[in-house]
C-alpha cells in the first residue's frame, strides 16, 4: 500500500486568465491524485491528495511545465491529513479575502488559434475575436477579480452549445473566460462616417475602402486606430492633415517577419520583439526605397513597425496584402478613443468609416513603443501588452504606496512588497480627458489590486496635475521626491540596484527650470553635484526652438541663416529678462534650429529627434565643451553651440555638424563623470530622462563611460522620460518608509 500524502498549495503570480486550473487539473488527473482547484482573489489555491511519489511528482511539475502565459511568483505547501477525496475537480472562485491575483496583459493570437483562423473546415475560420486560455484579450476587458467571465466585458455573450462541448479539462480553451465563435460572440460591423451600418462582409469592404485611400477607424484591444495603406502617399497625407499631427511618424503595421524585412533592417533581437505575446511597436532602421509613404514618417531614418495584435488585424493585412498605417485614434493630445459612441463624435472628421464590434474595451490603452539602443532595448511608452504585469522591486515596500507621477508621458504606480504596478501610458495631464482617465485609472487599479495607499509620493512641483490630485487624497502620508532625484531612482528601480550612483538627467526643463544635472544619489536622497550652465530660456521657447540658438549665441554670429530668417525677433530675444534653465532638451533645440532643421515645433521634443535623424552616424568628430570641477561643477553647453555655429559659417556640412555635437555632449557628460569620480569615489553611472531617448546620445555615451571604466545603468523596463517617474517616486518612497 503507498503511502498517501495531502497537500494544500498556494500558488501566486499570473495564474489567472492563463489557462491554469485546466493545466493544474490535467495533471493531477495524469498523476492518479485527487482533490480541486480553485481561484481565489489571491492566485490558485489547490488541494491534492494521493501517492507520496505522484504529490511530489506533482510539485516539481507544477513549476516546471506550468503555462506559457503564467508567471508564478511563489508557492506555499502545507501538508495536511488525507481525506478519502474522490476524483479531482474546478472549484467555483473564491472572491473572499485579500485581493492580490495579478492580472495578464492582453496577448498576442497563439499559433493554435492563426491555424484556426485560416483552416476553412473550422467554425472559427475568419472569425475575428478568435481567442483561447493562451492567448487574446486580458487586462483591456477585466473589471474586477477574480478573473471570471462575470467581471469581464465578455459578460454578456452567452456560450453557445457548440462552445459548451469544448469546456472540458482536455481541451485548451476550458476556463478561458473571453471564449467564443461566430454563434455566440461579439460580432464585427462596418459603419459609415454617420453611424449607418454598411452592407457586405465588414473586412472585405473595409480593404476595399482602404485600397481606394479612404481613411478607417478600427477598433482595436486596447482602443481605436486610424488605418490607410502605407504606400498610399495620398491617404496618409489626407489623414496627417485631418488628424492635425503634422510632422509626428505614424507607426506602420505589417503581416510578418518578411513584410517587416523588406521596409526595415530586421535582426534577431528585433524579430524577437515583432513576434512577442505583447506585439509592441519597434522603432527601426527604415531601407533605402522602402516603400511607404513620405507622409508616414517625414524626416525620419526609421520607422515604427508592428505585427498584428488581434485575429481582426491578421484578417485586415492577409486581405489587403500590404502593410498599413495604424495610427492611433485621436486628434492631437486627446486620449485615444475606445468606447463606440465618443469615437463616432471624436472621429467622425477624420474616418470615411469605422470597423466596429460590440465587445466592450473597458481600459483604453496605447500600443506600446520599444527601440533598440546601445544593444539593449528601451522601452519608450510601456502599455497594451505589458501594463499591468507588475515590476519586481529588489527590496519590499512595508505599506502601500501611490506614486502620482509628473505632467508629460504620465503615469501613475501602485506598490506593495516587491509588487510595483506601474500604469499603462496614459499622456499628457494637460489635457481635461486624460486628467479624468488617470484619475478613474487608480480608481481601478485599487480595486483590481486591493491597495489602499498609505504612502502618495508626487512631484514637489505644485503646477503639475498630478501633485494637484496627490494633495487632494484624504489621510495619506504626503512624500515629496524632487524630480531628477525620482529620474534616478526609476533608473536604480529598474535594475535593481540601491545606489549610490553618479546620476546623470538630462531632459527638458522642469518646474524649477532645471534639465540638466548631475546627482550624487541613491534610493533615500540625492544630492546636486554640477549642472549645465544656465542660460535664459526665452518666452515661447519650449515651441520655438530658434529663440533658445538666440540665448546661446546673443549677438556673436549676426550673419548665420537662423539670424536673418528672424531679424526682426532676434534682438528681443537675446536681450529679454528671463528665467535662466539647464534644459539639456533645450540645448538639442538651439542647435536644431542653428541647423535650419526646426524652427516651430508641432510636438514636445521634435527638434531633438530630428536633429538626432539628421545627424551623420560615421562622424566621430567631437566639440568641446569645458567642465569646470568645483561645488557645484559646472558643463558650459554654450561652448558646444558656439562649435557648430563656427562651422556652420564655414561651410561644414549641417549633418557632419549635427553628429560632432551628439559627440561633444557625450564627451562632455562623460568628462563630468571623471571628474566627479575623482571626487566622490562612486564609478557607476545612472543615465536617465527624455534626452536619453536618443539612441546616437546614449550609445555615444555609455560607450565613452565604459571606456573610462565607468559601470552604466540605463534604463530597460521603464522609459527614461516622465512615463518612468512614478516608478521612481515609489522607490524613493518605500525606501525612505523602510528606514
Amino acid at each position: 500500500m503507498p503511502l498517501l500524502k495531502r497537500i494544500d498549495v498556494h500558488v501566486e503570480g499570473i495564474v489567472q486568465g492563463v489557462g491554469f486550473r485546466p493545466f493544474v487539473c490535467s495533471l493531477a488527473n495524469r498523476l492518479g491524485l485527487t482533490g480541486r482547484v480553485r481561484k481565489d482573489a489571491d492566485g490558485v489555491f489547490i488541494e491534492v491528495e494521493g501517492a507520496l511519489a505522484g504529490v511530489e511528482e506533482f510539485l516539481t511539475a507544477l513549476e516546471r511545465d506550468a503555462p506559457a502565459l503564467s508567471e508564478i511568483e511563489r508557492v506555499t505547501v502545507i501538508s495536511a491529513e488525507p481525506t478519502g477525496h474522490r476524483g479531482f475537480t474546478i472549484a467555483a472562485s473564491d472572491p473572499s479575502g485579500l485581493r492580490r491575483a495579478l492580472v495578464r496583459a492582453d496577448s498576442a493570437p497563439c499559433d493554435d488559434c492563426l491555424r484556426e483562423l485560416a483552416d476553412p473546415a473550422d467554425r472559427r475560420h475568419r472569425y475575428p475575436f478568435i481567442n483561447c486560455a493562451a492567448c487574446g484579450p486580458r487586462f483591456t476587458i477585466v473589471r474586477g477579480v477574480p478573473y471570471d467571465l462575470r467581471l469581464t466585458t465578455m459578460a454578456g455573450f452567452a456560450m453557445c452549445p457548440d462552445c459548451a462541448a469544448e469546456y472540458d479539462p482536455g481541451n485548451r480553451r476550458f476556463q478561458a473566460q473571453p471564449t467564443c465563435c461566430p454563434a455566440c460572440g461579439p460580432r464585427l460591423r462596418l459603419h459609415g462616417a454617420r453611424g449607418a451600418e454598411l452592407c457586405g462582409d465588414p473586412i472585405t469592404t473595409t480593404v476595399t475602402l482602404l485600397r481606394a485611400g479612404r481613411v478607417v477607424a478600427v477598433k482595436g484591444l486596447g482602443g481605436y486606430h486610424l488605418a490607410v495603406p502605407a504606400a498610399h502617399e495620398q491617404a496618409a497625407a489626407t489623414l496627417r492633415g485631418r488628424k492635425h499631427r503634422e510632422e509626428r511618424p505614424f507607426p506602420v503595421m505589417v503581416a510578418d517577419l518578411a513584410q517587416a524585412r523588406r521596409l526595415c533592417e530586421v535582426d534577431d533581437g528585433a524579430a524577437g520583439l515583432l513576434t512577442s505575446r505583447a506585439r509592441p511597436t519597434v522603432v527601426l532602421p527604415r531601407r533605402a526605397g522602402a516603400p511607404v509613404a513620405a507622409s508616414v514618417a517625414p524626416g525620419h531614418r526609421d520607422l515604427g513597425l508592428m505585427l498584428p495584435a488581434t485575429p481582426l488585424h491578421h484578417l485586415l493585412l492577409a486581405e489587403l496584402g500590404e502593410p498599413l498605417v495604424l495610427a492611433a485614434g485621436n486628434v492631437r493630445d486627446e486620449p485615444i478613443a475606445h468606447e463606440d459612441a465618443d469615437a463616432l463624435t471624436r472621429l467622425g472628421g477624420i474616418a470615411d468609416a469605422f470597423l466596429v464590434h460590440d465587445r466592450a474595451i473597458h481600459v483604453r490603452a496605447d500600443d506600446s513603443l520599444l527601440r533598440p539602443m546601445a544593444g539593449e532595448v528601451t522601452v519608450l511608452r510601456r502599455a497594451r501588452g505589458y501594463a499591468p504585469e507588475p515590476l519586481v522591486l529588489r527590496r519590499p515596500a512595508p505599506r502601500p504606496v501611490l506614486a502620482c507621477g509628473a505632467r508629460l508621458h504620465s503615469t501613475f504606480c501602485l506598490a506593495q512588497g516587491r509588487r510595483a504596478f506601474l500604469s499603462h501610458h496614459l499622456g499628457d495631464l494637460d489635457h481635461p480627458d486624460t486628467l479624468r482617465t488617470y484619475v478613474e485609472g487608480i480608481d481601478h487599479y485599487c480595486g483590481l489590486f486591493g491597495l489602499r495607499p498609505r504612502i502618495v509620493a508626487h512631484d514637489p512641483y505644485p503646477g503639475y496635475p498630478s501633485t494637484r490630485h496627490a494633495l487632494e487624497i484624504p489621510g495619506a502620508e504626503l512624500v515629496p521626491v524632487p524630480h531628477h532625484h525620482a529620474h534616478i531612482a526609476a533608473c536604480l528601480a529598474d535594475n535593481g540596484d540601491p545606489g549610490p550612483v553618479l546620476g546623470v538627467v538630462l531632459d527638458g526643463p522642469d518646474g524649477a527650470g532645471l534639465g540638466g544635472e548631475f546627482l550624487r544619489a541613491d534610493l533615500t536622497g540625492c544630492a546636486s553635484l554640477g549642472h549645465f550652465a544656465a542660460v535664459p530660456m526665452p518666452g515661447g521657447a519650449l515651441r520655438q526652438p530658434w529663440r533658445m540658438t538666440a540665448a546661446y549665441l546673443g549677438d556673436d554670429h549676426p550673419g548665420l541663416d537662423v539670424v536673418r530668417r528672424h531679424a526682426g525677433e532676434w534682438a528681443d530675444a537675446t536681450r529679454a529678462r528671463s528665467p535662466e534653465t539647464t534644459s539639456a532638451g533645450l540645448l538639442f533645440d538651439a542647435v536644431a534650429a542653428l541647423l535650419g532643421i526646426r524652427d516651430q515645433t508641432t510636438y514636445e521634443g521634435q527638434a531633438g529627434v530630428e536633429l538626432e535623424q539628421h545627424a551623420d552616424p560615421g562622424e566621430t568628430g567631437a566639440y568641446p565643451a569645458a567642465v569646470t570641477p568645483g561645488d557645484p561643477l559646472v558643463v558650459t553647453a554654450a561652448d558646444l553651440v558656439r562649435a557648430a555655429a563656427t562651422d556652420l559659417a564655414g561651410g561644414v556640412d549641417s549633418h557632419v555638424i549635427a553628429a560632432r555635437f551628439h559627440n561633444g555632449v557625450a564627451a562632455a557628460v562623460a568628462g563630468a563623470c571623471a571628474a566627479l569620480r575623482d571626487a566622490t569615489g562612486l564609478s557607476t553611472v545612472a543615465l536617465s530622462g527624455s534626452v536619453f531617448q536618443n539612441a546616437l546620445l546614449l550609445e555615444g555615451t555609455a560607450r565613452r563611460l565604459l571606456a573610462a571604466g565607468f559601470r552604466v545603468l540605463r534604463h530597460v523596463r521603464v522609459p527614461p522620460h516622465d512615463g518612468g517617474i512614478s516608478l521612481g517616486q515609489v522607490a524613493v518612497a518605500a525606501a525612505r518608509d523602510r528606514a
